[in-house]
């Protein structure tokens, strides 16, 4: 072995690695002088240090200071950090090499030095290959990469390291008082850093001409028109995608500018049809209104304009795709809002197509909403086609009853008759966007009506007759029984003034059977408190919230809204979902932790891993849908919800205004007949039959007549022929709800007002009328006139019922929690499983959808295909 080792080390005098490697004898030798590579490595070192530093300095400025904190930024930030501290240390080796390769500096410089340069080498290659990758992700996917798993825990990561590893630079976002000063026209105007070009215009009233950009959307810059001049500028820039520098001065009606927008336009105009006659965007269009304020007064296109085919994508969107100006607002609504990635586009340049790929439905329960998204003719309403023009009908601001969300919403009419529906903004509540079944179901208010009162005859047939007769036979009903042998039950489709109304006349007959259809538990708190059936978080406040437990439901198709809302979260502030229930597509990622509601009860115990992860959030909301608690075990989901609920509050570091338990309702009456203490459920009158039954427009089929005797006298006051008229004895036809001024309560609990925008057909008219009417015949007058008399009763049971557009917080969680602890049931194994499993389920759910024709055809299309729908002609 001795003699191996003086063979491998005979030529080194020493191979230690002692100080003395860099000793004076090694440097006193005599050394060649520099060659020429090394004059050009000089120069070049000198030059990336002249130009390196100010330039490194710029973008670390710009990005830890004055750039909106963003992944990208962060990215070039720590890239910028990185070669910043390397130049620092290149002068050390510019005199290495101009000392022909003489080291002066001493041990520890030296491997400072080497260890800089490692480290630069490094991370620069580290930080390339994640921006590459990053923007990879970001072109070829640009909705998942938002919550990519490689931009989610890096962003956080980055804001550390970036703290630790330059100290003074700040990477948090820049402070409210940092605001920076432009000029639009001259103008003066503070705006935060980040701020767009058109962001900046639109804060001091200037309004920007554009098509593809739209608030909600992403920024896509494809139609160009809103081209700005920046005073100083080579060019004219996109305001839309363009963020704004201090001291710039925005020119929006330059001559530059003016140019650039009919350039544009020229352009658009170039290939789009002279639809304008046949088109039903006519009298609403974009394109009409901006080609007159900002396009030229003629056109010099003289060639043949192209055509592309139409597209069947469904009974519900009329697709003319000649029209399209590809905007692509369609495509970023779908996968950004929808959650459904079903439209895209193919070819390139001239020949690019915006549609399906392949012929299929676009489905979405929110599809329609690309109708007004749209800023051309290219997607119209299929029903609505060649029915009217905008300037023809009357607008009517009301609210939506088809769920229990409760979305704003415009009725057009002509002629008393509903045209069509269209959505109103509401920050709060849907923002600006309805759901399927609230935009087109409209027509099952004209179809399978009530128009006149009807009585059974000795034949057992249902035949028409007058006010007065039918409400005589009721009337002498009414008087013949006393307490609970009279018994109601109130529909999901009928309104605050008629429930107080029906309320009241059978307290005259000293009877409290009145009975919602939907089941609610009474057991501990029950109806008692009402944040135990509200969602106290509110609508909006989902937004807010980093971890949500879904429990039994599915928000899709029961709140598609409010499900829009819980993937907005998901996709901008990383929320966290859970559910448990049966698995469904809720259009965003979430962890199925089973389908057993015995899952409540580990996580109440802490023994479930998600247990933890409630534990640690700031702001958890666990959502029961309302759809769980028909079950038989409904009392015993309620109460560990509850539990898991206070668990959390007593436990996690959430603040006292937090609310955790929330109930999400899927129909409009529910929480306003709990208000008014109606009974939840028809258990009451299952075990005790009554002799006179009222059903006000319960059209659940949750009481047949073979649960009733045979000489039950049923009265049915609604306003469509469902599945409540069939079994009654006499029938009064109501309004509905395009057809009276009336009061609904969302799920969470905002009293807001639909108003009358046609009138009732036939002799049908608004409930609390008719139950008016029928008091004063039976000798039981109400004490109430008029609609405003109706409401200060409303207000003397229930004041939050007339606080219109007011979210009234609820307490009292504590004792909710405590008294749930009185529950005497046992959760069962049956697995939880929502009633609108699929789309198919979601669009025909009461007498209004259920007569829509719409409706059907949707089914029918989903089921069999879109082709299986007619499409309709403008013969």
């Amino acid at each position: 072995m001795e003699d191996l080792e003086e063979t491998l080390f005979e030529d080194f005098e020493n191979y230690s690695y002692a100080l003395e490697y860099y000793s004076p004898e090694t440097d006193s030798e005599e050394k060649a002088p520099l060659g020429a590579i090394h004059w050009v490595s000089l120069v070049l070192c000198c030059l990336a240090f002249v130009l390196g530093i100010p330039g490194n300095a710029t973008v670390i400025w710009f990005t830890g200071f004055k750039w909106k904190k963003t992944v990208t930024t962060l990215w070039f930030l720590n890239l910028a950090i990185a070669d910043f501290i390397f130049l620092l240390f290149l002068p050390l080796y510019i005199s290495y090499v101009a000392m022909n390769f003489h080291w002066p500096f001493g041990i520890w410089l030296c491997k400072a030095n080497s260890f800089i340069a490692q480290l630069n080498m490094f991370a620069s290659v580290f930080f390339l290959m994640v921006i590459s990758l990053d923007r990879y992700i970001y072109l070829i996917h640009p909705v998942l990469s938002h919550r990519s798993m490689l931009r989610i825990p890096v962003r956080k990561a980055l804001v550390g390291l970036s703290k630790s590893s330059k100290g003074c630079v700040r990477t948090t976002a820049t402070a409210a008082s940092n605001l920076i000063e432009v000029f639009v026209d001259g103008q003066s105007v503070m705006v935060e850093p980040g701020t767009t070009v058109l962001q900046a215009c639109e804060k001091v009233g200037m309004q920007i001409p554009r098509f593809c950009y739209h608030e909600r959307l992403s920024v896509a810059g494809n139609c160009r028109m809103c081209l700005v001049e920046i005073e100083k500028a080579p060019k004219v820039v996109a305001a839309c995608a363009m963020p704004v520098m201090k001291g710039w001065n925005i020119l929006t009606n330059s001559e530059k500018t003016k140019k650039a927008r009919e350039g544009v336009m020229e352009f658009l105009l170039a290939n789009h049809p002279l639809d304008c006659p046949i088109c039903d965007q006519g009298g609403e269009c974009d394109l009409q209104d901006q080609s007159m304020m900002f396009g030229s007064d003629r056109s010099r296109f003289l060639e043949g304009k192209r055509a592309v085919e139409d597209k069947n994508i469904g009974p519900l969107v009329k697709t003319i795709m000649t029209r399209c100006i590809q905007c692509t607002r369609c495509i970023r609504f779908a996968s950004e809002i929808a959650g459904v990635d079903d439209l895209g586009t193919t070819g390139r340049g001239n020949d690019m197509q915006v549609g399906t790929y392949i012929e299929k439905m676009f489905m979405s329960e929110l599809s329609g909403n690309i109708i007004d998204i749209c800023p051309v003719g290219a997607l119209t309403s299929k029903p609505y086609a060649f029915t009217a023009r905008p300037w023809e009908t009357r607008k009517t601001e009301s609210i939506d009853v088809m769920d229990a969300v409760g979305s704003n919403i415009v009725v057009s009419t002509r002629t008393g008759e509903v045209m069509r529906i269209l959505p109103r903004m509401h920050e709060d509540i849907n923002e600006e966007w309805i759901s399927d079944k609230t935009r087109f179901a409209y027509d099952g208010l004209k179809r399978q009506r009530l128009t006149e009162p009807m009585v059974r005859n000795e034949k057992g047939l249902l035949t028409h007759t007058t006010w007065e007769d039918a409400l005589s036979r009721v009337a002498g009903m009414l008087q013949s029984f006393q307490g609970n042998d009279v018994a109601a039950i109130a529909g999901g489709l009928v309104d605050a003034e008629a429930l107080i109304a029906l309320k009241d006349l059978l307290n005259r007959v000293d009877s409290d059977t009145l009975c919602t259809e939907e089941v609610f538990p009474t057991a501990g708190a029950g109806t008692d408190l009402r944040s135990n059936y509200l969602l106290n978080t509110t609508i909006a406040g989902v937004e807010e919230a980093d971890v949500v437990l879904l429990v039994g439901t599915n928000p899709r198709f029961e709140a598609p809204l409010f499900n829009a809302r819980i993937r907005k979260s998901w996709l901008h502030n990383d929320l966290k979902v859970a559910l448990i229930g049966s698995p469904v597509d809720l259009t965003y990622r979430y962890d199925h932790l089973g389908d057993s509601p015995k899952i409540l009860q580990d996580i109440a115990s802490g023994s479930h891993p998600f247990s933890q992860v409630l534990q640690e959030a700031k702001k958890p909301m666990v959502i029961l849908g309302s759809s769980a608690l028909q079950r038989n075990d409904g009392a015993a989901i309620l109460a560990a919800v509850s539990n898991i609920a206070q668990k959390i509050r007593t436990s996690s570091g959430v603040t006292g205004d937090w609310k955790v338990m929330n109930i999400l309702h899927r129909i409009a009456s529910q929480v306003a007949a709990l208000d008014l203490g109606y009974k939840p459920g028809v258990e009451a009158i299952q075990k005790n039959p009554p002799k006179m039954l009222f059903l006000l427009g319960a059209d659940g089929g949750c009481i047949t007549r073979q649960d009733l005797p045979k000489d039950c006298f049923i009265v049915y006051q609604g306003h469509h022929g469902d599945v409540g008229a069939p079994i009654a004895d006499v029938i009064l036809p109501g309004a509905a709800y395009t057809e009276k001024s009336a009061t609904y309560v969302n799920t969470e609990g905002r009293a807001q007002q639909t108003k009358v925008a046609v009138t009732p057909p036939g002799l049908a008219r608004e409930d609390w009328k008719i139950i008016r009417a029928l008091s004063e015949i039976a000798g039981m007058t109400l004490p109430y006139d008029t609609l405003d008399q109706v409401r200060n009763r409303l207000e003397e049971v229930s004041p939050n019922l007339v606080r219109y557009d007011d979210v009234e917080g609820a307490n009292y969680f504590q004792q909710a929690s405590e008294l749930s602890k009185l529950v005497n049931q046992q959760l069962l194994a049956d697995p939880l499983v929502p009633p609108q499993l699929t789309i198919k389920d979601f669009y025909m759910t009461d007498s209004i959808s259920r007569a829509s024709q719409t409706m059907a055809k949707c089914v029918k299309a989903v089921t069999e295909g879109a082709h299986a729908v007619e499409e309709p002609s403008i013969c």
